[in-house]
C-alpha cells in the first residue's frame, strides 16, 4: 500500500477571509517537508487557522507567554516515534495552529505575499512536528532555516532577499 499523507485543515476564525488556494498550499507544504525529510509511512497532520485572540490564549496556556504569536506547533511524537491512528494506521504528527491575522501583518512587515508567509509558517511548524528546534542553539536555528528555504524554493516560494538571524 502506498504511503498516504492526510492534512486536515480547519478555519476556526472569522477575522480573515482565507484566499483561494491557501488550503492547497498548506497541503503542498506539508507534503514537501515530509518528502524532503524522507519520512516513511502514512501520516496525518492537523492545521487550524485562528485569530490573534485564540492564538494568544493558546500561547499563554501552553507556553506561558501572554501575547499573540504567528504559529504554534503541537507535536505528538518523541524522537521520531509518533502516536498511531488506530483506524488508519497512520502516524499522527501533531497539530499546527496559524494566526491568519498575524500572517497578514508579517507578510506586510517582511514585504512578501500572504501565500509566502503561510507557506513559511506551515513549513516551519512541520519541521517542529518532526523534532527540529531553533530555540536551543543558533546552529540549530540556521539548520532549520536552511531546510525551510530549501523546501519553500522547491515549491516555488523562494525568498526574495536575505533573512535576519538576530544579533550578530
Amino acid at each position: 500500500m502506498k504511503d498516504r499523507i492526510k492534512v486536515i485543515i480547519s478555519n476556526d476564525q472569522k477575522t480573515v477571509k482565507i484566499p483561494t488556494g491557501i488550503h492547497m498550499l498548506v497541503r503542498r507544504c506539508c507534503v514537501a517537508v515530509l518528502t524532503y525529510e524522507q519520512l516513511k509511512g502514512s501520516c496525518e497532520v492537523s492545521v487550524r487557522f485562528v485569530d490573534n485572540e485564540e492564538i494568544q490564549q493558546l500561547n499563554k496556556q501552553y507556553r506561558n507567554i501572554d501575547a499573540p504569536t504567528d504559529v504554534l506547533s503541537f507535536p505528538l511524537g518523541i524522537d521520531g516515534v509518533y502516536d498511531i491512528n488506530k483506524d488508519t494506521g497512520a502516524q499522527m504528527l501533531g497539530d499546527i495552529v496559524i494566526s491568519m491575522e498575524r500572517a497578514i501583518e508579517q507578510a506586510e512587515e517582511y514585504g512578501h505575499t500572504l501565500k509566502r508567509e503561510v507557506g513559511f509558517l506551515t513549513v516551519h511548524s512541520m519541521l517542529h512536528l518532526l523534532g527540529y528546534d531553533h530555540e536551543g542553539s543558533s546552529i540549530e536555528a540556521v539548520r532549520m532555516r536552511e531546510k525551510e528555504e530549501k523546501v519553500l524554493t522547491e515549491i516555488g516560494l523562494k525568498r526574495n532577499g536575505s533573512y535576519y538571524m538576530g544579533d550578530e
